[in-house]
């Protein structure tokens, strides 16, 4: 537990870019697919599931970290907004601590309405692959699957004090057909306990 609590104590707490990218996929490679994925729905997941969609969102989040937390109706009010604009949100959880299970995270999506996906890998794999350094951590996918943003999805944990909202700009710009203007961003929150 105590880890955990250390964790989150370095909340909202920038990553360095050199140090995201040093192992993870970079801007304009494609995006590593992840395949049968359990979600809180019970069903399998694999990223060749979203084939139709013109874009994908994938945040790294979990379940105890605050910063996660204070993301979630922000990612509920994402996939209302971009839901008819061919948009899918998935939410991926890599942490294996017992607030961040599996069961735990049914209870956390049922009691807080999620309308995206939200997957859990124990192995951590493809948070390794994408190399996801803390919670929350956002990469857009385009319609060829090719990571076109990495980074935070806006610059405050308090939403209405936040005044860049990079994720969804970057969004807007692929849905015109354009490359986002900002492609990466440190992100911040809680690190990923990876192990």
């Amino acid at each position: 537990m105590k880890t955990w609590l250390a964790a989150c104590a370095l909340a909202f707490v920038a990553i360095p870019t050199s140090s995201v990218f040093a192992d993870g996929v970079e801007v304009g490679a494609k995006a590593p697919a992840w395949v049968d994925l359990e979600g809180v729905d019970s069903e399998r997941h694999s990223l060749a599931d979203l084939e139709k969609a013109k874009a994908v969102v994938v945040v790294f989040t979990c379940n105890h970290c605050p910063v996660a937390k204070a993301y979630e109706e922000r990612l509920i009010e994402l996939q209302k907004d971009y839901s008819d604009k061919g948009v899918e949100v998935v939410a991926i959880n890599v942490n294996n601590g017992k607030a961040d299970k599996l069961p735990a995270m049914k209870e956390r999506a049922k009691e807080k309405e999620f309308t995206f996906a939200y997957l859990y890998d124990p192995s951590q794999e493809i948070g390794r692959e994408y190399g996801a350094t803390v919670t929350p951590h956002a990469f857009l996918l385009d319609g060829e699957r090719n990571v076109v943003y990495v980074g935070a999805i806006d610059d405050s944990m308090k939403a209405d004090k936040a005044k860049e909202h990079y994720l969804r700009d970057a969004l807007d710009a692929v849905l015109a057909g354009k490359s986002p203007e900002t492609a990466s961003t440190p992100p911040a929150g809680c690190g990923i306990q990876y192990e």
